[in-house]
């Protein structure tokens, strides 16, 4: 197949939606990425991209082609520039594409918009397309803290729903979100499959590291807004007398300097920061790690999400200490492969972490981990549903 794959997002950034695409060339198909600029999670655009430089580029196979956009920044005026110079030139891009694609696959992260060029492509070229849906939209503005009694709310949930409405399939990462589809937006969930992300083949060779302490536990991933990391450091703060207690934060976003001066401010010594590292070292944090930490918002909405560090977690063979809600807290009871307390409960995340010290199951957790992720998230099966669905549409 001749597949068209629409993704605000590519490498170097950090999406697994550059794996899919690489391995689905490694199957044989031909596929080619419309795309942003790099500037996530820094807010900047990549040097090696600005002014016009490698608007086209082959990474691994894959046909990249680079659609102008504004550098999502650190406020909500820029990230709205952001989502929206993509949507418009990506649509212009798509609209010019002479190329005849088989069939169109949208990694529709945040924003929804970025189902539009392909929407435009379709209907231009009369080809099906499925939407993977990671981020629920207007469900994502909710979590952001637009009230859904606004005129911008209500604006963006008749686009979701024309968008979502507008695909031919619809694949989404968590179960909950079919919920949403059906009572929130009025979608038809007939054509709607259950699809949970997996996690790249390296995080299963996690690498053991010398421990400076007995108990170490690593948070990795970006760190936003939703993210919710200020309970990981006021869970340190509750245990800043356990000398033998480590907490390791790896990633970036906007959020971060708020942590480090949140810790600061606490007088902090249990926290290491390593900031953004490329996917490739990741081994060597997992490594590091006696559980991984997940935590969110504490939010009606965004407890819909299964956010996709679970199944890289799953899949290093670690325990999972999670203050988050909904889909996750249920993965992590049914799997039996560690500990959940509510979102933002930062004196349960700390109660749970001497609960995990202080167990004897801990290689039972780890066991069961693993397990729950080849039978549930791995790779192999995710490629399969993904490459069957998209023969099936370009079939109708």
């Amino acid at each position: 197949m001749k597949i068209l794959v629409v993704c605000q997002y590519y490498y170097p950034e950090p999406f697994r939606i550059s794996d899919i695409c690489e391995t689905l060339v490694k199957k044989g198909h031909e596929v080619t990425v419309l795309t942003g600029l790099p500037n996530y999670p820094e807010g900047r655009i990549l040097d090696d991209y600005r002014y016009g430089k490698k608007r086209n580029e082959v990474i691994n196979g894959v046909k990249v082609i680079r659609c102008f956009e504004i550098g999502r920044g650190n406020s909500n005026l820029r990230l709205f520039l952001n989502y929206l110079s993509f949507s418009v030139s990506a649509s212009y891009k798509a609209l010019l594409l002479k190329e005849k694609f088989d069939v169109i696959f949208v990694n529709q992260l945040s924003p929804v918009m970025m189902g539009i060029p392909a929407i435009l492509y379709k209907k231009k070229h009369k080809r099906k397309m499925l939407i993977y849906c990671l981020d629920l939209w207007p469900d994502s503005l909710a979590a952001g803290g637009i009230k859904e009694t606004s005129i911008i709310y209500k604006v963006f949930k008749k686009l979701s729903k024309w968008i979502y409405s507008s695909a031919d399939s619809i694949a989404v990462t968590s179960s909950m979100f079919k919920e949403y589809y059906k009572y929130t937006l009025g979608i038809n969930i007939d054509n709607v499959i259950h699809l949970p992300q997996y996690a790249e083949d390296l995080f299963s060779e996690s690498v053991e590291v010398t421990k400076k302490n007995k108990y170490n536990f690593v948070f990795a991933g970006n760190i936003g807004d939703m993210q919710s990391v200020e309970t990981i450091i006021k869970a340190a703060n509750e245990l800043r007398n356990r000398s033998d207690i480590t907490f390791h934060i790896v990633g970036d976003g906007s959020k971060l300097e708020e942590c480090k001066l949140l810790g600061k401010e606490l007088g902090l010594a249990n926290i290491v920061y390593y900031g953004r590292r490329p996917v490739s070292e990741m081994p060597k944090y997992y490594g590091l790690a006696d559980a991984m930490l997940i935590t969110l918002k504490d939010n009606k909405n965004i407890s819909y999400t299964l956010p996709g560090k679970v199944q890289s977690y799953m899949a290093a063979s670690k325990p999972i200490i999670g203050a988050i809600n909904g889909e996750t807290s249920q993965v992590i009871k049914k799997a039996k492969c560690g500990l959940a307390c509510t979102a933002e409960n930062y004196k349960g995340l700390a109660n749970l972490i001497i609960e995990f010290c202080n167990s004897d199951k801990k290689e039972e957790m780890a066991k069961k981990s693993y397990d729950y992720y080849v039978k549930n998230y791995s790779k192999e099966n995710f490629i399969s549903i993904l490459e069957e669905t998209l023969i099936n549409l370009e079939g109708k």
